[in-house]
């Protein structure tokens, strides 16, 4: 796998993604392990944000401090991109959140956008695309597409599961986007999804399975 792809190695997220597939997971339970996923594997891609030096004054006195020079925007892929959100927005309350609303129609496999609520006047320096799963990758390449149309410059990708094949495509279109999963699965299946994977993740946060 290329330098850019970045599978989780964290151990919390191994153990949260077990119980994540799991057909006895319940929605309740499914939404907040992907809130408490997101928050880990946003963690994981942010290692490299820029910040500045400030002086901040404690109750013993002055001291040295850093805070975030960068603006970042989240980026839901709607719907099951929306359950990734809550999480990584308490952690950067100041980021703005941009939807874009995506299917996939089921007879060729591609994309097809309904929905995209453009910024008026975007402050932000960094995208993170919030998707669950990078399954043929169609969605993924369309929503950093749409992005760089809007003028932004750097797109991290954020999944649960990705497939080699969403992986490559990925790369091929967007080889400047950096991804960041909690697992690669085996393959994808002669419909679309993952496999082993953990069905549609949309359905099973919203009950509609």
């Amino acid at each position: 796998m290329t330098s850019n792809v970045f599978p989780s190695q964290h151990p919390l997220v191994a153990h949260k993604l077990g119980l994540l597939r799991s057909v006895e997971t319940k929605p309740k339970k499914f939404r907040e392990l992907v809130r408490e996923i997101a928050i880990l594997l946003a963690y994981e891609a942010t290692t490299d944000l820029e910040v500045e030096p400030i002086r901040v004054t404690t109750p013993m006195g002055e001291t040295d401090a850093r805070e975030l020079k960068m603006g970042i925007g989240l980026v839901p892929v709607l719907r099951a991109g929306l359950g990734m959100v809550e999480g990584i927005w308490e952690m950067v309350p100041g980021a703005e959140v941009w939807h874009i609303g995506l299917k996939r129609d089921e007879r060729t496999l591609q994309p097809m956008q309904y929905y995209a609520n453009k910024p008026v006047a975007p402050q932000v320096q960094l995208c993170l695309l919030l998707d669950p799963m990078l399954a043929t990758g169609g969605s993924a390449a369309a929503t950093c597409a749409l992005l760089k149309s809007w003028g932004v410059t750097r797109i991290k990708y954020i999944g649960l599961l990705a497939a080699p094949e969403g992986i490559a495509r990925l790369q091929a279109e967007h080889p400047d986007v950096a991804i960041h999963v909690g697992a690669i699965d085996s393959h994808l299946n002669n419909i679309g999804y993952i496999v082993p994977g953990l069905g549609d993740a949309g359905d099973r946060q919203f009950g509609t399975a």
